[in-house]
């Protein structure tokens, strides 16, 4: 069990894969802004469900007011704007060079924990974050003949997808602090914690998402999409595997390892992806990509032999 939050890094990197292909259908199809309006809000109720379950309170326990503010910070870091920014340089320069800026996730949360909580990442460590990025780029530079990084990119979507990856790793360092202002409950077991954490994080997201689609577009999309029956499937979908699966995982796996080594597996989305964007998509997969993929299994395996 000593590798414990490093495999459930792993199982994050598959769930937020199925966000990822739901995802694209269900933006396109209701909009950025109310997609990610629909996902916090169904995790929210999914997360209620959850504690009215296990614990018989629907409502999250053992979050002290320091743990709160922590998490609605990591909320709007994480969510309102990196979440943004993500699909905002999906939109300005497309996915593949969007996700291949999001490696740059890992090196932020190493950095923020190394200033805030003071973790210390061991050389081979290192090395083996450094050989995943280096794979997961690979990878995804490969995944097109006619697109180099040697193309000239708008500014705007770089900074976009540089903001996208800086607020997911701070985000979860954030996530780790207000974790460990959580108090024990009696009746409340550990694995719990992180969906609780996760629950304030949603109220931050679902406000500052609500706030955005109000300032654009008013609450008219909001109000289609709850009559669009094929859309709140997807868009529930995205959410179980998202918001409220994948992220509570994420906020566990943090507990259990350093955050910028369990940033880094999860920031293996890309590679993941490959098969499934070939099988759904017929999108064909290169050398590059498998050397890609050969790579990033190198350097995630030196973590288990550090």
């Amino acid at each position: 069990m000593s590798f414990i939050g490093e495999l459930i890094s792993i199982g994050v990197a598959f769930s937020w894969t199925a966000t990822a292909l739901l995802s694209e259908f269900g933006s396109k199809r209701l909009g950025n802004l109310t997609l990610n309006v629909l996902r916090m809000s169904l995790a929210l109720v999914f997360s209620l469900v959850l504690f009215l379950v296990v614990t018989g309170n629907p409502l999250p326990a053992g979050a002290s007011s320091e743990a709160c503010g922590w998490m609605l910070l990591s909320g709007l870091v994480g969510y309102v704007i990196g979440d943004f920014c993500l699909f905002q340089c999906y939109i300005i320069i497309g996915s593949r060079f969007g996700q291949l800026f999001m490696t740059l996730a890992p090196l932020a949360a190493a950095l923020m924990a190394w200033v805030t909580l003071g973790q210390q990442l061991t050389s081979l460590s290192l090395m083996a974050m450094l050989i995943t990025l280096s794979g997961i780029a690979i990878s995804i530079l490969g995944r097109s003949e006619h697109h180099r990084l040697a193309l000239s990119l708008p500014l705007s979507g770089v900074l976009y997808a540089i903001g996208a990856a800086l607020c997911q790793g701070v985000g979860l360092v954030l996530s780790k602090i207000g974790m460990n202002h959580f108090e024990p409950v009696a009746g409340m077991p550990d694995w719990l914690v992180p969906f609780s954490a996760n629950f304030y994080r949603c109220i931050a997201g679902f406000v500052g998402f609500m706030v955005l689609l109000y300032m654009r577009k008013g609450l008219k999309p909001l109000s289609e999409a709850l009559h669009d029956r094929k859309g709140l499937t997807v868009a529930t979908a995205t959410t179980i595997f998202g918001p409220f699966v994948g992220v509570g995982f994420s906020l566990m796996a943090v507990q259990y390892t350093a955050a910028g080594i369990a940033s880094t597996l999860m920031a293996m989305t890309p590679i993941i992806i490959l098969l499934p964007s070939h099988w759904l998509f017929g999108e064909r997969i290169t050398w590059r990509a498998v050397l890609g993929a050969v790579i990033s299994v190198v350097g995630v395996s030196l973590f288990f032999l550090g």
